[in-house]
């Protein structure tokens, strides 16, 4: 029935499609009886883990960028998610880059996209997570946080902590993305002295706080060993409390789309089926050179259950899905509990 219903959706603009879809669940779930109804049809079997203090009812996760403005956290507790990941949010407003900035590419089954952290600003989805708040407290909810795009990278530890502060009281952890192809310069805050002052200005600021939130760092799939081997020092040195393992990546190697339309799509960060194995790798990687000291989320390439089974056999504690939500559809956590 989705495949049938894709195949309609795929037809129009992606980023209107996204909007179209998640507005329509949303006023369905206005209703009491079609949202119990959704709730029965989507829930999956319980998979409870216990992690960071938190109870995870499955530990297939949302990952950042589906819902930027925690505007559809009702809905996607709905579908069974066992947790959401919202953001990246950054201090000030932003448009983000100009569209069309979303792209499938279904012969792969994978999405580019260059948003650019288009979000409604920290105050904004603060104010909108505590409203969340006010009648949900078991949805667990991650805030991904970044920097503005004009914002220089020197500064960016601000931004960070703008972000941390405003969010702290509403999300139960926190993901700190440097790692985004999308905003020019991002990916430099990856270096050591960038990243140990964003890093370690957050510990120090979740050191003063009542509750201790989880703070988390989201790598590149580009990384050298050498450029990954430092930012493991670095985490296990600042006693952070995990890696998401990965963001998108820039490559465009073994596509099976035609060249042509790989080319007049441009820039952006590819996701889905063509990452998994980097993601996986490097999720591996992670978990043997730290002796499974560090929790990490996997997150690339994950449609199926078998490929969460592969990701949590690499060492991933919990994993994240996205790309496989567009293609897989509603179901997607059920089918993949179902498996687990």
């Amino acid at each position: 029935m989705y495949k049938l219903l894709r195949n309609i959706l795929f037809c129009f603009d992606a980023e209107r499609v996204h909007y179209f879809s998640m507005n329509s669940l949303q006023l369905i779930c206005c209703v009491p009886i079609f949202k119990n109804l959704l709730q029965k049809i989507f829930l999956p079997k319980q998979l409870e883990k216990q992690i960071w203090n938190l109870s995870f009812r499955n530990p297939v996760g949302l990952g950042a960028g589906f819902d930027k403005n925690a505007k559809y956290l009702r809905e996607l507790s709905v579908l069974g998610f066992g947790f959401v990941e919202i953001g990246t949010v950054t201090p000030l407003a932003q448009p983000g880059n100009a569209r069309p900035r979303l792209f499938r590419l279904p012969k792969d089954k994978a999405i580019i996209n260059r948003m650019g952290f288009n979000n409604d600003g920290t105050e904004i989805i603060a104010q909108r997570l505590k409203a969340f708040r006010q009648h949900n407290q078991t949805l667990i909810i991650g805030g991904n946080i970044g920097k503005n795009k004009n914002t220089p990278n020197e500064d960016a530890w601000k931004d960070y902590e703008i972000s941390f502060i405003a969010l702290h009281d509403y999300v139960d952890y926190f993901v700190v993305n440097v790692s985004s192809p999308n905003t020019p310069g991002l990916r430099e805050l990856q270096h050591k002295n960038y990243l140990k002052t964003i890093l370690e200005n957050l510990q120090q600021i979740n050191a003063t706080k009542k509750i201790k939130r989880p703070v988390l760092l989201k790598i590149s799939p580009d990384l050298s060993k050498d450029e990954l081997d430092e930012i493991i020092d670095l985490v296990m040195e600042i006693k952070l409390d995990g890696i998401v393992a990965t963001n998108t990546t820039v490559s465009r190697n073994n596509l099976s789309s035609s060249k042509n339309n790989i080319e007049k799509i441009g820039n952006g960060g590819l996701s889905g089926k063509p990452l998994a194995k980097t993601s996986t790798d490097i999720t591996r990687y992670i978990f043997e050179k730290t002796n499974g000291n560090i929790t990490i989320i996997g997150s690339g390439g994950i449609f199926t259950s078998a490929d969460a089974s592969e990701k949590l056999k690499s060492g991933a504690a919990l994993i994240e899905v996205w790309t496989g939500f567009i293609y897989e559809g509603p179901a997607v956590v059920k089918k993949i509990c179902k498996g687990l």
